[in-house]
């Protein structure tokens, strides 16, 4: 890695530091991976080992992707799935990746890795549960490293097969006690603790209805013994809630407390189905949430309270979700929906759409709070997803925070007759691929490429083992 690194020229540099401050003619100056200075450029040091000329682009903070499932991108737009909901949906694909092996492994996870990559995404959050047919989380941290992006690995688990009145076949889940074995391991070899850490490890039980309340505690203790973070999917879907429901006789977050499974070192995917009390809930304990839009419409799962969240001052950040939930792993993408979701809901009525001003036109002043900015969208890209996942030296262009960043070219057909704010424009027009990544000073995407792997031999094995899978079922 380059010593020192500087950014010049930027036409808009957007840094989501605590002034929110969008500076023209921008750059950055990084020495180490970390930034040491921030600026108009010609407030920076005029050489470097490595010197990136952004004119007509706009900089911003490398996107924080806070959940995915990075196999599934072997398993996207089967014709099987395509009108299922999320249980069917499961049930249809639990058998399929039951079957990934170690190369299948390896080449989904580069696959999505260089998707989120090329969409301005330098940290990734992936949700991995299923380890059968010997494949390890180990596989998906090999291949991060190799990419060069900033990886929190989760070591999931699935423990409660059909028999023992969970979701997944029995021949999906694996023994609790090899579980807590494996995670143990797994922390003692990658997780990173220290500032600017490129790899860090959480514990991940799959959901409410793949796991045990015994396994459910006992990987909470483990955690908080590591000191690593928590993370499962909580109210997706109404399905879910009458399980917790009838097997319980609780609401999922209700039944989650009662499993220690509540603190500012637990984040949450989706959190659709919510109420008042357990918004209240979030906001007393400290729990984030990665909100999916992409993944919600996909699978007709429900609209997320995001800005009831946001204004309770709970943290939010965006995640795409699995591949084949989303069938795309684009961040840009899922800000842009980010936003659009949000606005949808203003238009319905209630109880699913806001309460105290329904009956007044959306654009009465009275319900401005209610509507997502682009700005707003970007933040949960952003620094919003560096708070869920508790860093403070990602999210945001600043003195002593990482040298995350990706660029995109202003002057396209996508942004033309849109650039009387660029900001904007980026979440209000179509997605583009960054021209420019780059993550703890090191460049992964030089003129929209990924540069440290050759991608195509991977494209074509990653095609053959989908179609292995696929015929094997």
């Amino acid at each position: 890695m380059p010593k020192t690194l500087l950014l010049k020229n930027a036409e808009v540099l957007v840094t989501m530091d605590s002034e929110r401050r969008e500076i023209s003619n921008g750059g950055i100056f990084a020495e180490e991976g970390i930034i040491t200075a921030v600026g108009p450029t010609d407030k920076l040091p005029m050489s470097a080992d490595t010197i990136i000329d952004a004119s007509g682009q706009i900089v911003l903070p490398g996107l924080v992707n806070t959940h995915h499932h990075l196999n599934q991108t072997l398993t996207r737009n089967l014709p099987a799935t395509q009108n299922k909901n999320l249980f069917a949906w499961l049930q249809l694909h639990y058998p399929i990746w039951s079957r990934i092996n170690p190369e299948a492994s390896r080449t989904s996870a580069l696959i999505g890795l260089a998707e989120l990559i090329l969409s301005g995404c330098t940290t990734v959050f992936d949700h991995s549960y299923l380890f059968k047919s010997g494949n390890k989380v180990d596989f998906h941290i090999e291949a991060a490293k190799d990419l060069g992006v900033r990886f929190h690995a989760s070591r999931g688990s699935m423990s409660l097969g059909r028999s023992q009145g969970g979701l997944p076949p029995d021949e999906s889940v694996e023994d609790e006690d090899f579980i807590l074995q494996d995670s143990i391991r797994v922390i003692d070899r990658y997780h990173d603790a220290s500032y600017g850490a490129l790899t860090r490890i959480v514990l991940a039980p799959c959901s409410p209805f793949t796991v045990s309340e015994n396994l459910l505690k006992e990987t909470a203790l483990l955690a908080r013994d590591k000191g690593v973070m928590l993370h499962t999917h909580i109210c997706e879907t109404f399905d879910e809630e009458r399980h917790t429901l009838e097997r319980f006789g609780k609401r999922p977050l209700e039944w989650m407390g009662e499993s220690e499974w509540l603190g500012p070192d637990v984040w949450f995917a989706h959190a659709i189905h919510i109420d008042t009390q357990e918004i209240n809930t979030f906001a007393r304990t400290g729990c984030g949430i990665a909100h999916c839009p992409s993944s919600n419409m996909r699978l007709a799962s429900g609209i997320a309270p995001v800005k009831d969240y946001i204004a309770a001052g709970i943290k939010v950040g965006l995640g795409v979700d699995g591949s084949a939930s989303n069938d795309a792993s684009n961040m840009l993408l899922e800000t842009r929906q980010a936003m659009l979701l949000s606005r949808l809901r203003m238009g319905l009525r209630p109880p699913e759409g806001p309460h105290r001003y329904a009956q007044l036109p959306q654009s009465h002043p009275l319900r401005s709070p209610e509507w997502m900015t682009a700005r707003e969208a970007l933040e949960l890209a952003t620094i919003g997803g560096a708070s869920v996942l508790n860093r403070t030296d990602i999210g945001a262009l600043e003195v002593g925070r990482c040298a995350d960043f990706f660029s995109l070219e202003l002057n396209t057909i996508q942004y033309a007759g849109a650039l009387s704010d660029p900001v904007a424009a980026i979440v209000f027009c179509a997605p583009q691929s960054a021209k420019t990544v780059v993550i703890h000073g090191r460049q992964v995407v030089s003129n929209g490429e990924i540069t440290s792997i050759n991608m195509e031999p991977i494209i074509r094995d990653h095609n053959q083992w989908s179609q292995r899978l696929l015929a094997n079922g």
